[in-house]
């Protein structure tokens, strides 16, 4: 029945779990490489604009953790209060420890999302929508914990502090950019319930920008892998 949804709105949540990582922008900087995926949360409201039986728009507003984790040896620049050990000329470029770090940044994320529908009849949907966002940076923190020797090589021949506790949790939003930009795409299922849908939707984003401001601890993108649940109803017509 072509044309049958023309004209419908939906309205509905999202919520799950956001598994993000932090992509190197420049492999050779130690600092800035190595992380791994961590998890968070994710969340979302849309509003779904049907075009046809098959095509639909579809703005969100998404919470989004991302960032990622470090375990077990570490590089860093030398701390201020460091520097003072070092003779003139002598400054290392970076220190080496041995703790756990984690950086966690959370965005608003406003995409705008072309939607396709494989079915045209009820009660199931399976869709694909992928589409491009902006993002806002709400919170970004690093937080690192364990006790470690500080060296001053990589291969920890040479100890400069012993014992050196790690348990810290530092605001690093003024180190970051406010916003950024970036792709956002997933596929969904849904199971219609008169004018109600539940969903299952797996995807992610990614963004096209590096976040820090500076370059001294090298440069990161952002990106997760999102699974979510989610609740629709159709307001408008059917």
């Amino acid at each position: 029945m072509t044309g049958r949804a023309q004209g419908r709105v939906d309205v509905g949540v999202k919520a799950g779990l956001s598994v993000p990582n932090l992509t190197a922008g420049d492999s050779d900087n130690p600092i800035n490489s190595g992380y791994s995926s961590s998890t968070g949360p994710a969340a979302a409201v849309f509003a779904e604009f049907h075009l046809s039986d098959r095509f639909s728009i579809q703005p969100e507003l998404q919470y989004c953790a991302e960032g990622g984790k470090k375990n077990g040896e570490q590089t860093f620049t030398v701390p201020q209060e460091y520097a003072i050990f070092f003779p003139p000329g002598e400054l290392p470029q970076y220190l080496y420890a041995d703790y756990n770090s984690s950086a966690r940044f959370n965005y608003l994320i406003l995409p705008v999302l072309a939607k396709y529908h494989f079915f045209d009849s009820r009660p199931w949907d399976l869709y694909i929508a992928g589409g491009p966002f902006v993002s806002m940076l709400v919170s970004a923190k690093n937080k690192t914990a364990g006790t470690s020797n500080i060296y001053r090589d990589a291969e920890h021949q040479v100890m400069l502090a012993p014992d050196i506790s790690f348990d810290r949790t530092t605001d690093i939003k003024n180190e970051l950019h406010k916003m950024n930009a970036g792709v956002n795409a997933f596929i969904g299922i849904a199971r219609h319930f008169g004018k109600s849908s539940l969903l299952f939707e797996a995807g992610g984003n990614y963004g096209l920008f590096n976040i820090q401001k500076g370059d001294i601890n090298g440069k990161n993108k952002t990106g997760a892998f999102v699974l979510s649940l989610g609740y629709a109803r159709s307001i408008g017509r059917s």
